[in-house]
């Protein structure tokens, strides 16, 4: 009887901070599902500036790209407006120096624009795994080690947040350190729970989130996070989980693509993010691996 109260005890250990039975029944089976990861361990392999930055070179690029979509929110911010007028007059002086043609601006698509600026493309295919599904893959360029190459989009719920039927038959939930859950699942309730919560949010023209990873057509090439695989004995990580709380001062006009939105509207709350950092330098044509148990202590 004692024995079995311990293994039960442990059971329960095991299971309160995950809160989803789903999850906690499929641990064993489905390891790509849910990450264990001990309370003394952290997952900063760059610093949160560096994130920061990568992710505003990136989304300033592709507003800029945007530019004449954005009217509307242009119009109410006339400082933005001048800012990145300026910003856009100084990038067509470039483009015409490095161009024969003195043609009118072209409007890049967003993973052009992605190689423009971080000088690779990301992109979804099958994977090299056998029996794993959809992978990602670096389609063009050059990954340096210690790069932010994509995003693990989904809602984010803390512990106390019911989960339950979003978490049936879901591999897409992943588990922060603190217990925090991002359920990055483009179908089913999580789709539509996820587009609830991003049009709850939007302030006029204002958008706090990107609802284009739900699609085929992202407005924002790095979030497809969710479908990188696991590595395995053939295959080792190349990538890992890094999270990031945006902070306050992100610029508004560029939350529209963040592919995370809080399940419980909290203002004073900011939202969680988890990139995927390169662990070496990756080469065109290799497909990404992490490892859902990695951190550093």
């Amino acid at each position: 009887p004692t024995a079995m109260l311990r293994a039960l005890r442990r059971r329960w250990g095991a299971y309160k901070y995950r809160f989803v039975p789903w999850l906690a029944l499929n641990l064993r089976r489905k390891r790509r599902t849910l990450r264990y990861v001990p309370e003394s361990s952290k997952d900063k392999i760059i610093s949160d500036e560096d994130v920061f930055e990568t992710l505003l070179k990136l989304f300033k690029a592709l507003f800029i790209n945007d530019f004449n979509r954005q009217a509307h929110i242009l119009a109410l911010l006339p400082e933005i407006r001048s800012k990145y007028v300026e910003l856009q007059t100084v990038e067509q002086k470039q483009s015409k120096v490095n161009s024969c043609n003195h043609q009118s601006r072209r409007v890049f698509s967003p993973e052009e624009v992605l190689f423009n600026t971080l000088g690779f493309t990301i992109g979804r295919d099958r994977s090299s795994l056998v029996s794993a599904g959809t992978g990602v893959f670096v389609t063009k360029g050059f990954v340096a080690k210690g790069t932010v190459v994509s995003m693990y989009p989904g809602t984010v719920y803390r512990k106390h947040e019911p989960i339950f039927f979003q978490s049936l038959g879901n591999p897409f939930i992943f588990r922060c350190i603190d217990g925090v859950l991002i359920d990055g699942n483009d179908k089913g309730l999580s789709r539509s729970v996820y587009r609830s919560c991003s049009r709850r949010d939007q302030l006029g023209p204002f958008q706090m989130s990107d609802e284009s990873w739900l699609t085929a057509t992202l407005q924002n090439p790095l979030a497809v996070g969710q479908y990188v695989n696991n590595c395995s004995r053939e295959k080792a990580a190349n990538v890992c989980y890094q999270e990031f709380d945006v902070p306050g001062y992100f610029p508004v006009e560029l939350k529209q693509y963040l592919p995370n939105i809080v399940y419980s509207h909290d203002l004073e709350s900011h939202p969680r993010c988890v990139v995927l950092v390169t662990l070496r330098d990756i080469k065109q044509g290799e497909e990404l691996f992490s490892n859902y148990y990695t951190v550093v202590s």
